[in-house]
């Protein structure tokens, strides 16, 4: 009160208070700051501090205070913030290019590493012909279909996806579960045993000596007097001491290949039975038995007549039965003598427990098995280096060969077919090595083999967990279930648009596409199909080049949308 010097209010202006986009940091002046000097002290004269009272807050000075505080060449605010978002933008993309660009250089590369020219260390580690090792067009074109490896698939779509098809598998399971039940249980008739003995005794005193010729509706009968005889004894406690399994029929044919099979083996009689899951359409779906129930036996190999037991049953254990036994096969499958079946997956739950409350002796049959897997362990380490770079060529090549050397048609050829085979494709086996993996595979003793099953012993094959995949793309084309898929449709139903190499601009879609075809017809025996078989050929020679199993599964997922 007693300071003579009062502050000026200002005039109250409503319109800046409305929010707009030109405002930004400096447009807020706090009342606090007006008195402060923004001009350097000068040194020569005495400091002088003045108050908030001492200064008038006039529009001529607040004037000059933002001109101090805003530079003249600052750009308005709204264009800042668009320009920073544009740089921000900018930057992203580019960021985006050059990761792109550096995993697209990466894998070119690693393909001009194969065929670039040797030092004199890397010629002492080589043996054969060098010109047979280098890449051909063939295996680098194979080889763009690894870069999907580097493109990761959207984890929240796959965990999405991955748990809708396992409900659906769920599903699956339990619907053939019951059914199994319902076609394997058997009741017998509610009663009451006294009663029945009365109802005898009452039925024995009142008979007439024609009575068991009179019509039935004049006879008196009760429901204690129906008689049903049961064809089986079985209850739901031994249908529970169960270890279900999934399976798959080993064989060329696409129908038969992708069949939908679930299995049961039964520990209180070693039995076993195996169903089918058929759907039609999206809404209609049934379950019919495929191998009936009863006790079976191996048909080939070191166990060749000894009965199933539950150590036999692990994923990627195989089943072998005569298709003369089973009349409801299918025909293209009672074509060959053999009916094997490959376990896929299997409920490790009920096997552990199963497996403690049962003991199977150790034979010398599991020692001469194990012997058997290491001697085709070492063929396939030996091969494995040979067919790294080069085994879609090798298996497409391989498998188009056999089946021009096989006139008859029968699957089968004999043991110098084979190394003529080998031969041809440069594939150094040791002649031990052969020697032993023949004797194993000629269990039969006739001199011959199925060219299917040497390639997968000898050469090797990829997990199941791969090949369920490798099926899910096939019948994703293959709606119809024909067992073969015109080329027009894999090239309509094939998508680049993902591919590393597209998104960096290397290549173009159709790039991608054609290399992919080229690389998939030369493995085809018609120019215009590709059937299962030659499908699974082409994709188990690119498994041979990569390690990891969720790169491979990327491999196909993104250009099938699996």
């Amino acid at each position: 009160m007693q300071n003579s010097c009062l502050p000026v209010v200002p005039r109250l202006d409503l319109g800046s208070l409305v929010d707009s986009d030109d405002e930004d940091e400096f447009s807020y002046v706090p009342l606090s700051t007006a008195h402060i000097y923004f001009d350097p002290p000068n040194s020569s004269s005495a400091f002088h501090w003045v108050t908030p009272c001492q200064m008038p807050y006039t529009q001529h000075h607040l004037k000059e205070l933002e001109e101090d505080i805003i530079p003249e060449n600052l750009p308005a605010p709204t264009g800042k913030y668009k320009l920073k978002y544009q740089q921000y933008e900018t930057e992203m993309k580019e960021g985006y290019k050059q990761h792109s660009q550096r995993n697209a250089e990466k894998t070119k590369s690693n393909i001009t590493h194969q065929h670039s020219p040797r030092n004199k260390t890397d010629d002492k580690c080589v043996q054969g012909e060098e010109a047979i090792n280098d890449l051909t067009t063939l295996d680098r074109k194979a080889l763009l279909q690894q870069g999907y490896a580097d493109n990761r698939y959207d984890a929240q779509r796959s965990t999405r996806k991955s748990d809708a098809e396992m409900v659906a598998t769920e599903k699956k399971k339990q619907a053939v579960a019951e059914q199994m039940m319902t076609d394997h249980l058997s009741r017998a008739v509610i009663s009451d045993p006294e009663q029945n003995l009365t109802t005898e005794r009452q039925g024995s005193a009142r008979m007439l000596p024609v009575s068991n010729i009179a019509p039935l509706r004049f006879r008196k009968r009760t429901l204690h007097e129906t008689k049903i005889r049961t064809h089986s004894t079985l209850t739901e406690n031994m249908l529970s001491h169960k270890v279900q399994f999934d399976g798959r029929i080993i064989s060329r044919n696409g129908r038969d290949a992708c069949r939908e099979l679930i299995g049961f083996f039964f520990t209180h009689d070693q039995s076993l039975t195996v169903y089918e899951y058929r759907q039609f359409g999206k809404n209609r779906t049934n379950v019919l038995p495929f191998i009936q129930k009863n006790i079976y036996s191996h048909q080939r190999g070191r166990r060749k007549g000894k009965q199933y037991q539950l150590g036999d049953f692990y994923v990627g254990a195989n089943l072998t039965f005569l298709n003369s036994d089973h009349l409801r096969l299918p025909e293209s499958i009672k074509e060959n003598t053999l009916l094997i079946l490959r376990i896929t997956n299997i409920d490790r739950i009920a096997l552990d427990s199963l497996r403690t409350d049962s003991v199977e002796h150790e034979d010398g049959i599991n020692r001469q098995e194990a012997n058997d897997r290491l001697v085709f362990k070492a063929i396939q380490d030996e091969l494995k280096e040979q067919l790294h770079k080069r085994g879609v060529r090798i298996f497409t090549g391989l498998g188009k060969y056999f089946r021009q050397l096989d006139k008859e048609g029968s699957g089968l050829l004999d043991k110098a077919d084979f190394k003529q085979a080998l031969n041809v494709f440069h594939l150094e086996v040791s002649e031990k090595n052969f020697e032993s993996s023949w004797l194993i595979l000629n269990d039969n003793g006739n001199g011959k083999v199925d060219y299917g099953e040497f390639k997968r012993a000898v050469i090797g094959e990829m997990n199941e967990y791969r090949k369920s995949f490798v099926r899910k793309a096939f019948m994703k084309l293959d709606f119809n279930k024909m067992g073969s898929v015109p080329i027009i449709d894999i090239r309509k139903c094939y998508c680049a648009k993902k591919h590393p190499q597209v998104i960096s601009g290397h290549f173009t879609e159709e790039q991608i596409k054609s290399s992919f075809l080229e690389t998939l017809k030369d493995a085809c025996n018609k120019s215009d199909e590709v059937s299962y078989g030659e499908f699974e050929d082409y994709y188990e020679g690119l498994s041979i080049g990569i390690g990891n199993d969720e790169d491979f599964v990327n491999i196909l997922r993104t250009p099938w949308g699996i």
